[in-house]
Formats: structure tokens, C-alpha cells, sequence
């Protein structure tokens, strides 16, 4: 008989003859606990949503990037891309969303989609010039009234002299 040490450093003993069968004696290893399979089975499902989540992020960002480079594409109408075919635009957009996972109050799952709004930064911008263009308009409106207002008071100090 041979003696050969498992990884757990215990002797199995093996008949090496070819005629006769071959024993095995080991210690069995103890399972373990159901709770921590839960538990490990729980994080990983946490870790999953985490990444399909991160993941569309990574997508939301990669389509604005798309969109990003077709615009400058637009802009440089005089690029080779464009000399096959004279199109307006070189990309179309519509309704885009992403995978997403959102967690319910009651601690369960819903694999769902979000919304990318391709124009959103176009609206804000467009709200936040008005915005700055009305200010302006105020600003001007008040000096025109203060300038009017102390060329009418010099006025009626040389009139009084």
C-alpha cells in the first residue's frame, strides 16, 4: 500500500494493485451553513444590480459621446465623410433608454428601463441664455432709467440757475 496526503495533510491510503479495488478514507468536509450560502448569494445579486447599473451609465455616456461626434461631423460639412452623399444631418435620434434595476421599498428587484434624454443639455442651455438675456435686458432697462433719470435732474439744476 502507498500513502499519498491529500491537501488537507490527512494519509489516504490506496491499494495499488490493478486487480483489487481501491479504497478511500477521508474526513468529509463539514457544508457549509445554508445562512451564509444566503447571504453570499444575496450580496452577489446586489453586486449584479450594481453593475447593470454602472454598465448603463457607461452606455448613457458612450450614446452622448456618439451624439457628441456627429455634431462636430455637422459642423465640418467640408469633411471627407460627407463627400459620397450631402446629407443634413448624419445621425438621427430618437427615443433612447438603458437597462436599469431599481430596488423597491420592500427590499425586491425591478429590472426595468430609464429614459436618456439625447436633448436635455441643448433645453438647458437654451433656458439658461434666455435666462442671462433677460437679465441683461433688466440690467439695461435700470442704467437706461438711472442715466435718464440724472440727465433730468442736471436739467432742472441748470434750468434753476
Amino acid at each position: 500500500m502507498k500513502k499519498i496526503q491529500d491537501t488537507d495533510k490527512k494519509p489516504i491510503l490506496l491499494k495499488v494493485s490493478l486487480l483489487q479495488p481501491t479504497s478511500v478514507t477521508t474526513a468529509i468536509v463539514p457544508l457549509r451553513p445554508q445562512k451564509e450560502k444566503i447571504i453570499s448569494e444575496g450580496e452577489r445579486l446586489i453586486a449584479q444590480v450594481e453593475r447593470i447599473n454602472q454598465m448603463a451609465g457607461e452606455l448613457e455616456a458612450a450614446i452622448f459621446e456618439l451624439k457628441a461626434i456627429a455634431n462636430t461631423l455637422n459642423t465640418q460639412k467640408g469633411s471627407p465623410f460627407f463627400k459620397k452623399e450631402q446629407c443634413k444631418n448624419i445621425c438621427q435620434y430618437f427615443a433612447v433608454s438603458v437597462p436599469w434595476v431599481k430596488r423597491k421599498p420592500d427590499k425586491s428587484f425591478i429590472l426595468t428601463t430609464r429614459r436618456v434624454d439625447l436633448f436635455r443639455a441643448e433645453r438647458e442651455a437654451a433656458l439658461l441664455a434666455q435666462q442671462l438675456r433677460h437679465q441683461t435686458k433688466k440690467r439695461l432697462a435700470s442704467q437706461r432709467h438711472r442715466k435718464n433719470k440724472s440727465e433730468n435732474h442736471t436739467k432742472r439744476l441748470f434750468k434753476r440757475y
